[in-house]
């Protein structure tokens, strides 16, 4: 999952940044609000993280314009306001959250998950392909009773294949949902990712799903 985060605080948003990448997200970050906006309109984001007091344009400023633009971006806000009227303010003009700062990390990354999981319109943070368990909160996957050993990255292609199951995933759209502004892949990441995926499905044995190649289209997972 690719996430956008806009926050003035350098030092808050490293401590963001390095807390939503070891649990598997991609993160792309702006410490300024018109930027914020510019990238929110025109990246595939999965959801986003916007403070409210930030330079150029606040965070419900930015919202308000992407709800104008009738954008579904799923988005968080973050204050140190603590005001029920700020509160009802922020999701009235149409955000899916609030976190109202000091805030603990480990809270933001559950909001976070949930948020991805409704992008997808996925109530239950378990996804279920075929004898494929994939646990979105703690990161773990398992077919029946093998456990999967995954790297993050790759964690985070199994994962986006079994929230579009249904659908071929393009290599271009699995380069914006799975990688950052740090992390630019090449042209063999993608490939390179699918074999590992496809070598630890075929080691569970029989039930597994299969990742399915469609040339010229992408990558389907098939129970």
């Amino acid at each position: 999952m690719r996430l956008l985060l806009v926050e003035d605080s350098l030092a808050l948003a490293k401590a963001i940044t390095i807390a939503l990448r070891k649990n598997g997200y991609a993160v792309d970050h702006t410490a300024d609000g018109n930027e914020g906006l510019f990238m929110a309109q025109n990246n595939n984001y999965d959801a986003a993280i916007f403070d409210i007091m930030l330079p150029g344009m606040s965070g419900l400023e930015i919202l308000h314009q992407l709800r104008k633009d009738a954008s579904p971006l799923k988005i968080l806000l973050l204050t140190a306001k603590d005001t029920i009227q700020d509160r009802v303010t922020g999701l009235n003009q149409g955000a899916d959250d609030y976190l109202i700062k000091p805030f603990a990390l480990d809270e933001l990354i559950a909001r976070v998950a949930v948020m991805c999981r409704r992008a997808y319109h996925q109530a239950d943070s378990t996804l279920q392909v075929g004898i494929l368990e994939i646990d979105t909160l703690s990161k773990q996957a398992r077919c029946g009773d093998q456990p999967l050993t995954l790297r993050a990255r790759e964690f985070n292609l199994l994962e986006y294949l079994a929230l579009k199951k249904d659908a071929v995933v393009s290599r271009t759209e699995i380069e914006e949902h799975i990688y950052d502004e740090l992390a630019t892949p090449m042209s063999n990441v993608v490939d390179t990712a699918i074999y590992s995926l496809r070598k630890a499905l075929t080691a569970c044995g029989e039930g597994a799903p299969t990742i399915e190649t469609r040339r010229g289209q992408g990558y389907l997972l098939k129970p």
